[in-house]
């Protein structure tokens, strides 16, 4: 689902001016300590899986919600990462609508299901090091957000 129809109200009120908007991502670990990204096809771009949180919606839930959605995996939360925003986290889409997104980023695990993109929003996923995530091309905030994510796992992930 690209668009919520709670944003796309919106939308409708203010056109493409920036909205603030609270949203979500897993950071989902395997068990050697690789991270899943995933190819966001609306900027071509890697990223953690994830994206806004709905009215009402926990954003433990919404994290889980995001991740079936866009991947087909079920999750389990471990932890909050942290939570991010600032300039890095402002995006202008290709249909102009601007956006500055706060994130939550959880350590998440599979609990079942194997990462399948639902060709929507995902076009391509896969499990990189922290080292081969430095070699793709990711969005702004990845850079910012992954090493602490990564720092988390190893501190917490024999826990």
């Amino acid at each position: 689902m690209p668009m919520s129809p709670f944003l796309a109200r919106l939308r409708e009120k203010v056109g493409g001016d920036l909205l603030m908007l609270p949203s979500v991502t897993g950071f989902v670990f395997d068990g050697t300590g690789r991270l899943l990204v995933a190819r966001h096809g609306d900027v071509g771009l890697w990223a953690a899986p994830g994206g806004g949180v709905d009215p009402d919606e926990r954003p433990q839930d919404a994290v889980a919600r995001e991740l079936r959605e866009e991947l087909g995996i079920e999750i389990e939360v471990r932890g909050l990462v942290g939570v991010y925003g600032g300039p890095e986290f402002r995006v202008r889409y290709p249909n102009g609508h601007q956006v500055g997104y706060v994130i939550a980023g959880y350590a998440c695990v599979i609990v079942s299901g194997d990462p399948e993109p639902d060709g929507d929003e995902i076009n391509e996923c896969r499990w990189v090091s922290e080292e081969e995530l430095a070699g793709l091309d990711t969005t702004a905030w990845m850079p910012l957000a992954a090493p602490e994510a990564f720092a988390w796992w190893r501190e917490h992930a024999r826990r």
